[in-house]
């Protein structure tokens, strides 16, 4: 069954108020190959694909269908490589009143192991590592990479096989099995015109963005029309991190949404009020975005040239939408990231009745140190059966804390 966090890792909400002059040549596949395959690691719902930086340094982005531009979180990597910034520029987080400071670098080349190089990307470089993107997802990453590099060439994403396999046109047929669906492509990213049901007797038409940065199923703009309300029984929640600390908003289930031909029902979804964010142009008057947590129930192929998507559903892509049932939000850190912190607890959540609190530290899992655990398996942990007891040992100033979290159903 599919698993979901509270909140749902680390999805990058930043909003570029620049309009960089960033460019894309994007990979290129060698003379006379028809195709190649890109093995990929899904990490907490994250594609993490593993390339070559100028030659020298190996780096893990992830691919992000919602990101225009590619992103190197991490100065100290360019900055030792000596990498020439041609401008600067001031961008607003999700917040839209803190700032940070980004630095335009052109002429970056990547490498796919001996499968495939770019050349020469532009690339935007962050001042500092505002978003730790680590501690949430709870392996290194180094940035983000848009997946526009990939637009030369018809692109299937098998999550099951944890593959991206690239297709020269001229040489790709849809397998059978697979239904096509038209895009709309702006600014380097897809989007989707569906429908969906936040309740049985209201139908909505939305667009939303293709976003595979996205570790969650949905995340709806409330404001962006009168019926993409929360349901009842949705939870306050943290949406994600973006620049100041993480978002709020709510969780909750929706009814049914359309997928192509495909149903998705009783789907969690998140929803976010915009107000002031919701007429800026980079929106592209969209209600949302669909992520991993729905695109990985299905083969998906994407064909940014020709506007079209094509999906088949995995055997499971019916499968019960699980949220985490502990109420805990955790964070790794740590030289090896096998230090957890308790970022969050839900209130009346069986976290909160425990006692645990934010800032706890857990050092045991059962008999287990948690050093042992990776953040993954730590979620695992927290998405068990309902009525599971967990023994947890928390430190809280220095002393250890004995704790049992009896597991339930939240949403």
């Amino acid at each position: 069954m599919a698993r979901y966090s509270y909140p749902f890792c680390c999805l990058l909400l930043l909003l570029f108020t620049v309009r960089a002059t960033a460019q894309s040549g994007g990979f290129v596949m060698p003379p006379g190959q028809r195709q190649v395959e890109i093995p990929f690691e899904y990490y907490n719902n994250f594609i993490l694909i593993k390339v070559t930086f100028n030659r020298v340094f190996p780096l893990v982005f992830i691919l992000d269908t919602g990101a225009e531009y590619t992103i190197l979180c991490k100065r100290e990597i360019s900055d030792l490589m000596q990498v020439t910034y041609e401008k600067e520029f001031k961008i607003a987080g999700s917040d839209l009143t803190s700032e940070l400071t980004a630095y335009l670098a052109r002429g970056i080349r990547f490498d796919l192991g001996e499968k495939m190089t770019a050349p020469s990307e532009d690339i935007l470089v962050l001042d500092d590592d505002y978003f730790k993107f680590e501690e949430y997802a709870g392996v290194n990453i180094d940035g983000i990479m848009t997946a526009n590099v990939f637009a030369k060439y018809v692109m299937k994403i098998n999550y099951q096989r944890a593959l991206i396999t690239l297709y020269r046109r001229d040489y790709f047929r849809p397998e059978n099995g697979f239904s096509e669906i038209p895009l709309e492509i702006y600014r380097n990213k897809p989007y989707y015109n569906t429908r969906l049901q936040i309740l049985r007797d209201t139908t909505v038409p939305v667009k939303l963005l293709i976003d595979t940065g996205a570790a969650l199923p949905l995340l709806l703009f409330s404001d962006s029309h009168p019926l993409l309300n929360p349901p009842s029984g949705s939870i306050p929640s943290q949406i994600g991190m973006g620049l100041g600390g993480f978002l709020e908003g709510f969780a909750g289930r929706i009814f049914q949404m359309q997928v192509g031909p495909y149903s998705q029902n009783n789907a969690i979804s998140y929803f976010q009020k915009l107000d002031t964010l919701l007429n800026k142009p980079y929106l592209n008057n969209r209600n949302g975005l669909l992520g991993n947590g729905i695109l990985a129930r299905y083969t998906v192929v994407l064909d940014y040239q020709q506007a079209k998507m094509w999906l088949k559903p995995i055997k499971k892509y019916n499968q019960p939408f699980i949220f985490d049932r502990s109420g805990i939000h955790v964070i790794a850190t740590g030289v090896h990231l096998r230090n957890f912190i308790i970022q969050n607890v839900l209130p009346n959540s069986p976290a909160a009745e425990a006692g645990i609190q934010k800032g706890d530290e857990i050092v045991m899992v059962g008999f287990s140190p948690a050093s042992f655990l990776s953040l993954d398996d730590l979620m695992k942990t927290f998405h068990k059966s309902p009525g599971k007891k967990i023994k947890l040992t928390i430190k809280r100033d220095g002393k250890k804390i004995k704790k049992i979290l009896v597991l339930r159903d939240i949403l």
